[in-house]
């Protein structure tokens, strides 16, 4: 993710990360083990969570996952996991919220909001909204069906906070989700501005200290191996049973990090498998399936000349998972694949998403549809688009 956005005017987006199938796999092993009666985010992944009395210390990226769980990065190098109690059968949005930004700025009681991230929930399509006024107020915003707002209601939430590091100053988390048995965060720490992964274990319990790790990474448009440019977005991947984080960087390379065997204060190198492209910061990242292939939606802002064919300087484009998959020395790091940015439609399997052009955040949302910030001459809408 990037900076946050300003509703109603000036958006600069930030970036969420969607649900991964090992984050399920998880807590139905915790819940086998633990207590009876139906699963929960605070019986699944929180250990002796406090009731009420949650503030936020300006919040920022969001992550949605199972049984209500809500996953917040605070400023400080600290990470938020709640209990939400948001459960059932998913209801969809029934139209779009036109000019979201003022009815936001009307919820909380503020001219100008600043909308630093969006996730859905995966089990009921509830909406997410991570805001902040200008005195520093940090909420949290939901959206149900009816397209109503509502603040999430801090004084009846489980949750539990950790820091990510007690030594090391966090000077920026660019994105979060789940992987088995842990929390995953990447961001950047002020130590020579090095790019970390953060991995807090599961259950969550307030004041744990996460493990650090340091990031390697050849920029196929820079030419050189990277420490210091942090992952902007990433989603989590599993290839022939040993589990990846997918990363996304600046000036556009996208990467695999193996999960397995990480020493606490190591470096893990990535892989570098595709590049989109100088010019590009990523906002988002999702996979879906559709027309029997799986897809890698890389969401990004265009801070060069955006292309022709992309009317705004918000553009996303969906990847082949097979580039993904590569692993052979000839195809990857130096050699890896870039797409043509001539075009829209790359024959490689690399092909920009019209429906969102404009879209400022973005999410997954049900199997083939995204739930979408769009900016619109000075105001943003929600909406709900259909994926290719």
């Amino acid at each position: 993710m990037t900076d946050g956005l300003h509703c109603p005017l000036n958006p600069v987006a930030m970036k969420q990360i969607t649900l991964s199938l090992l984050s399920l796999t998880l807590a139905a092993n915790i819940f086998a083990k633990g207590s009876p009666g139906p699963p929960t985010a605070a019986s699944a992944y929180l250990k002796a969570p406090k009731t009420g009395g949650l503030k936020f210390n300006k919040a920022g990226n969001l992550h949605a996952g199972p049984f209500g769980l809500l996953l917040v990065a605070e400023a400080a190098g600290s990470i938020v996991a709640i209990d939400t109690g948001d459960r059932g059968v998913f209801k969809p949005l029934i139209g779009s919220v036109p000019d979201i930004s003022k009815k936001i700025a009307s919820a909380l009681g503020a001219k100008s909001v600043t909308v630093n991230d969006l996730a859905v929930n995966p089990e009921t399509g509830t909406i997410y909204l991570s805001t902040q006024r200008s005195d520093g107020l940090s909420t949290i915003l939901t959206v149900n069906a009816a397209g109503k707002l509502s603040a999430l209601d801090t004084e009846k939430v489980q949750w539990v906070r950790a820091k990510l590091n007690e030594k090391l100053r966090i000077s920026r988390i660019a994105d979060l989700g789940l992987a088995t048995g842990r929390i995953l965060v990447a961001g950047q720490s002020n130590d020579a501005f090095r790019s970390r992964i953060f991995s807090l274990p599961l259950p969550l319990a307030s004041g744990t200290a996460g493990n650090t790790y340091s990031t390697d990474t050849y920029h196929v448009a820079h030419r050189r191996w990277e420490t210091k440019a942090p992952i902007q977005s990433f989603v989590l991947y599993e290839q022939e049973g040993a589990p990846y984080m997918v990363g996304s960087f600046a000036c556009t390379p996208i990467a695999k990090f193996p999960l397995e065997n990480l020493a606490d204060n190591g470096q893990v190198k990535g892989t570098s498998v595709l590049e989109l492209g100088s010019g590009n910061r990523p906002v988002d990242m999702f996979t879906y399936k559709s027309g029997g292939k799986s897809w890698l939606v890389t969401h990004t802002m265009r801070f060069h000349k955006p292309f022709a064919y992309t009317p705004s300087k918000f553009w996303a484009a969906r990847i082949d998972m097979k580039h993904i998959a590569v692993s052979a020395k000839d195809k990857t790091n130096e050699k890896a694949t870039r797409r043509d940015r001539n075009v829209a439609k790359d024959p490689q399997g690399i092909e920009v998403v019209e429906t969102l052009h404009g879209a400022i955040q973005v999410d997954k949302y049900g199997d083939q549809q995204a739930a979408v910030l769009r900016e619109r001459e000075g105001k943003l809408d929600l909406e709900i688009v259909q994926l290719p």
